[in-house]
């Protein structure tokens, strides 16, 4: 019984496997954690497309993307001279943030609404928005990203609950824990 659960679940976990590496690399500021989220993004774009969390599916894509952004960025520094440093967002940013946020998730909830069949749309909705300005922020080492994820990874979470995909339940549980940690690590490295 187990042995065919993996044999049809093998990208899923896989992905929550690489996932959680990525998350480690994440929080200890390892740049190894961008080429590895490129590998995880491919992975999920396959799992998204099969259960239909088409906004999440779209999601993998600009991780793909902006995991080249972050990779370059960790490398080299906002302009190219030097290695970015962890900082705060400040209260205008995060204001931004969450508006777009806001205004991101009405447009994607009426997109999913109108022309698939997501079980959930206002969550995938949300889910997704929130996630875009979470990478932005991580990728610039805004430490701020941290608290996006732990309300993205809990609510993920149920998500893929309602959808029976248990590896990727437990993968967003570990995630919410550990934005936690994320969250106190980055903290020692303010300037």
């Amino acid at each position: 019984m187990l042995n065919n659960w993996l044999s049809s679940n093998y990208i899923e976990v896989l992905g929550a496997v690489s996932g959680l590496v990525y998350l480690y690399f994440s929080i200890r500021q390892i740049i190894w954690l961008w080429p590895l989220g490129i590998l995880t993004s491919v992975l999920y774009i396959y799992v998204f497309y099969t259960t239909r969390f088409y906004a999440d599916m779209s999601l993998q894509v600009y991780y793909f993307f902006i995991s080249f952004y972050g990779w370059y960025n960790w490398l080299y520094g906002k302009k190219g001279d030097s290695k970015i440093s962890v900082q705060y967002a400040g209260r205008r940013l995060l204001l931004i943030l969450l508006v777009l946020t806001s205004i991101l998730t009405l447009i994607i909830a009426f997109i999913l609404k109108r022309f698939t069949d997501s079980p959930l749309p206002w969550w995938d909705a949300f889910t997704t928005a929130a996630s875009i300005p979470a990478t932005w922020m991580l990728a610039g080492k805004i430490i701020e990203n941290w608290l996006f994820w732990i309300v993205i990874d809990a609510v993920s979470a149920g998500l893929y609950l309602y959808k029976g995909m248990y590896p990727t339940v437990f993968l967003f549980i570990v995630y919410t824990t550990l934005a936690f940690a994320g969250y106190l690590n980055w903290r020692k490295d303010l300037k």
